[in-house]
């Protein structure tokens, strides 16, 4: 398995466990609420894929209809304060990189947090550009799995999907960002049960990181998806 992998599988099982807690509804308003404002304002779900993949995971959370009909509102600038859409850059024990996506209606405020959490665990915080050219935007599907053969492949193909990596449990399925609902439909329509879908940043490539390197950098990664206004994080460093 990809290092890239190893931290994503991490960091989906923690919201998984944050999911059961009801601690993951902030973060899941807040891809809500990004999806409407990425959207041009554009809050029903069927005319705005973004959305649509969002509400998903939000109602596979058992998040409530309110909950989620508040976050498209505060999207959509009703509701609560401005808010305002930031990707930190920085630097891992190491020389891995770190995407820290957030949604924030107090931009120095989760700013000086996400610094503070690099600064003292031996990370840097970069500036914009820095480090976002090592990756690319893609939709990332999650497929329930017990056995990837040469006929489901094919098939995938078919669907519209880019690349497929396999898993304990699951297949992680990438496909072009625009296509994403529509990869997710086909699946569905070809019987696999899709666990998942959502837009991600992936690495272009990844770099290696040694064992005391590793051990810091993971302790970052899971100090900074903490953070209440920082929803979704991602690196290129490989664990392996």
């Amino acid at each position: 398995m990809s290092g890239h992998s190893k931290w994503a599988t991490i960091h989906r099982q923690k919201e998984v466990k944050d999911a059961k807690r009801g601690a993951a509804f902030t973060k899941l308003a807040a891809a809500i609420s990004m999806a409407v404002r990425d959207g041009g304002g554009v809050a029903n779900p069927d005319e705005n894929f973004h959305l649509r993949l969002a509400v998903d995971r939000a109602r596979q959370s058992n998040m409530p209809k309110e909950n989620i009909q508040r976050a498209i509102d505060r999207g959509g600038g009703l509701g609560g304060g401005e808010l305002s859409e930031i990707v930190f850059e920085g630097f891992l024990p190491g020389g891995a990189a770190v995407l820290a996506s957030a949604l924030t209606d107090n931009k120095l405020r989760t700013a000086q947090e996400v610094r503070e959490v690099l600064d003292k665990n031996g990370g840097t915080l970069a500036g914009q550009g820095a480090v976002s050219y090592m990756f690319t935007q893609a939709g990332e599907l999650r497929v329930k799995n017990t056995k990837l053969t040469d006929d489901d492949e094919l098939k995938m193909i078919d669907a519209g999907i880019n690349e497929v990596e396999t898993g304990e449990d699951e297949w992680v399925i990438y496909c072009e960002r625009d296509k994403t609902y529509q990869v997710k439909e086909n699946l569905e329509k070809m019987g696999y049960t899709v666990a998942g879908a959502e837009l991600v940043m992936k690495p272009v490539a990844l770099v290696p990181v040694g064992p005391e390197d590793s051990r810091k950098a993971m302790g970052i990664l899971e100090k900074l998806a903490d953070l209440e206004d920082v929803h979704k994080v991602y690196t290129n460093a490989d664990f392996s």
